[in-house]
């Protein structure tokens, strides 16, 4: 049983980038699939494709790197006004918010704040 599955998920995409794979295949879950369309929308996935009980994942860019904040033993919440730039403005941090999960921008523009759940850059 995996305690932390967006850690999972990352981990599996940072293994599978560093042998130089071009895809990876992660276990569906409802949260995982938002995510990972987010991270496609944003440019660091290619393709993001539900299979059954699977996700196949293709890449994009290649991620220099990826923080989880929150994890499951201390949940770490922001305002909309404490919510920061990520590397610069190079990266993005997905936040859970109460209309859905997005990106650092549209939780600021749209004035939410929610539990930070990773950076990724």
């Amino acid at each position: 049983m995996i305690t932390d599955p967006i850690a999972d998920t990352l981990i599996r995409i940072r293994n599978a980038q560093a042998v130089s794979k071009k895809t990876v295949i992660v276990p569906y879950s409802k949260k995982r699939l938002r995510i990972l369309k987010k991270l496609q929308e944003k440019g660091f996935l290619n393709e993001v494709e539900k299979k059954d009980a699977l996700i196949n994942v293709s890449f994009g860019k290649i991620i220099q790197g990826a923080k989880r904040v929150s994890k499951p033993g201390q949940r770490i919440y922001v305002k909309a006004k404490e919510i920061k730039k990520v590397r610069g403005g190079y990266g993005i941090s997905l936040i859970s918010t109460s209309q859905g999960v997005m990106d650092n921008e549209e939780a600021r523009k749209r004035k939410l704040g929610g539990e930070l759940l990773f950076n990724i850059w």
